[in-house]
């Protein structure tokens, strides 16, 4: 049987390609702990429509 914990699927979105009017969308899914960090996460990925690195959030 499957554990059940605190562990959820994020998916993090690029604010700058938004911000931007870039066509496509840059998206990445991972994992936190929504009992130790329950803000938005935050994290710096690269995104290949922009070919650069920029901030990607935690959406909803």
């Amino acid at each position: 049987m499957a554990k059940k914990g605190n562990r959820v699927q994020v998916i993090l979105e690029c604010t700058e390609q938004r911000e931007a009017g870039v066509a496509g969308m840059s998206r990445y899914i991972t994992t936190k702990n929504k009992k130790n960090t329950t803000a938005r996460l935050e994290r710096k990925k690269y995104n290949p429509f922009m070919k650069k690195v920029t901030l990607h959030r935690e959406i909803k």
